[in-house]
């Protein structure tokens, strides 16, 4: 059994599923409208959207009481990747769902959502192109058979655009076309790479694309999917309303009054921007691709292992210097992991970490580190979520030198003490790695307590290599302000 929870900025879904023969079987399927995106103002979410997301996971609880912590993934997307206080939503949401909040890239969400796409459409080698429109932004990817090739993610979304064009709700030929003529805007960057010449095929998934095509077809205005013409009669129709709550038609929901006409503004400007002639939809979506690569996960072809690897050959990383790093990170951790709490998903931070704390190498020699950190920080790495690129960053930027407090500025408090544990194993790899391209480290003693460590080399070792010595001495000082003592004997 595995589950996934998708907090949109429209909708909030869950997912909880069987995996038989490779493939997801959906076993219960929840999906409730709380519009985070529409409580959101200033980059802040107010204290109301808040509870409503709260109150939604609260219930969503209830089920995944049935499915084990580490099969279960939920991910954040636009609003709470925009919010500056995120965290008042994604620490009580922790503590609701027994599992941490994952808020991810908007590349990353196209990655996730064409994955989903992809595995309820025929395995087929046409090229093809995604569409998903959420509450606050939208996604579109070109790929083929389960690899997209191109991924974009672009800030228009149909609660952002419904707040902000249609004010208190009010529909006029005016409003809708600042809607369009913004989403052309965010669009006419794009248009030759995503323009209809790059794919042979077009599908659209999200609620709100599968709610317009079911509309077209109800009314006679498209025989099946999305077209031109069918767009054009459903925008006429719906501008005969004077407010978002006057719109009543046949076969579309109450909740999805005050999302359609701006779905629709969008949609229009993508045809006409990207050429599109006709989309067809598909059921999967954002929370059946989180499915999938959980799966990947779970069976040892995590994504991410592939994007560490790329990023290594990319900076033309010194593997053997990865290699000691990793093995005596391994050392460390393993010793300290009962003491200081340490689980597995530290572990595998802590080998990227050690795969990657060179690759600013590549820009300089100097400030290395902090090179590493930035590109750590703000590349695009599949199948990392943005809390997971900050890590990785932080353990970079903190491998050497003096630590401050500012370097855990983005952080939640919570994580800073197991962070800083992290962070004092990966300096403490780096101090021997020098030395063990030389020659083979001795038998020594290694014991963690709580809030300590303890070396105890073969007598004369360290006045033998002062380099080594005068590092680890260093070290005490620098760990000692996170409250650990580094004991060398």
């Amino acid at each position: 059994m595995l589950a996934a929870v998708d907090l949109g900025s429209n909708s909030f879904h869950l997912i909880i599923a069987k995996i038989e023969h490779g493939e997801m079987r959906p076993v219960e399927a929840l999906a409730e409208k709380v519009q985070l995106g529409a409580g959101l103002e200033n980059q802040l979410l107010s204290r109301e959207a808040i509870d409503r997301g709260l109150d939604c996971l609260s219930r969503f609880s209830e089920l995944l009481k049935s499915v084990e912590p580490e099969r279960v993934r939920v991910v954040g997307t636009n609003a709470l990747r925009v919010a500056d206080n995120r965290r008042e939503f994604t620490t009580p949401a922790r503590r609701i769902l027994g599992t941490r909040v994952d808020v991810i890239y908007g590349r990353e969400e196209a990655r996730l959502v064409y994955l989903g796409v992809a595995h309820t459409l025929a395995d087929d080698v046409k090229s093809r192109l995604v569409i998903d429109i959420g509450g606050g932004s939208t996604e579109l990817i070109i790929g083929q058979r389960f690899e997209p090739q191109r991924l974009e993610s672009l800030q228009m979304g149909c609660v952002s655009y419904g707040r902000d064009c249609f004010v208190d709700g009010v529909i006029n030929r005016s409003n809708y076309r600042q809607a369009y003529d913004l989403a052309r805007t965010l669009l006419t960057p794009i248009r030759h790479e995503y323009h209809a010449r790059h794919w042979q095929d077009c599908v659209g998934s999200s609620g709100t694309l599968r709610a317009i095509d079911a509309l077209l077809t109800q009314h006679g205005w498209c025989d099946n999917g999305i077209d031109r013409v069918g767009l054009r009669a459903l925008e006429d129709k719906l501008l005969t309303f004077e407010t978002m709550d006057d719109i009543d038609m046949d076969g579309l929901s109450a909740q999805r009054r005050n999302v359609i006409l701006p779905g629709v503004a969008i949609i229009s400007a993508l045809f006409d921007v990207l050429g599109i002639e006709h989309m067809r939809t598909s059921s999967g979506a954002l929370r059946e691709g989180v499915i999938y690569d959980l799966m990947g996960r779970l069976s040892h072809e995590d994504v991410r292992e592939r994007t560490i690897n790329a990023l290594m050959q990319r900076y033309s990383v010194d593997t053997d210097t990865v290699h000691i790093v990793e093995r005596r990170a391994r050392v460390f951790f393993t010793t300290a992991r009962q003491s200081w709490q340490l689980d597995t998903p530290d572990w595998e931070l802590l080998r990227w970490a050690a795969h990657t704390h060179e690759i600013g190498m590549a820009i300089a020699h100097k400030n290395f580190n902090r090179h590493s950190a930035y590109v750590l920080r703000n590349a695009d790495l599949p199948g990392f979520s943005q809390e997971e690129q900050e890590h990785l960053a932080v353990l970079a930027m903190g491998q050497r030198g003096k630590l401050t407090d500012e370097i855990y500025r983005d952080m939640a408090t919570s994580e800073i003490p197991r962070i800083q544990r992290l962070v004092s194993i990966i300096r403490l790899a780096v101090c021997f790695k020098h030395v063990e391209k030389l020659e083979r480290l001795p038998d020594f003693t290694l014991e963690a307590g709580p809030d300590s460590l303890s070396f105890t080399f073969p007598p004369g070792w360290l006045e033998e290599h002062p380099l080594t010595a005068r590092e680890l001495a260093s070290e005490q000082e620098v760990l000692a302000k996170m409250g650990l003592e580094l004991v060398i004997g």
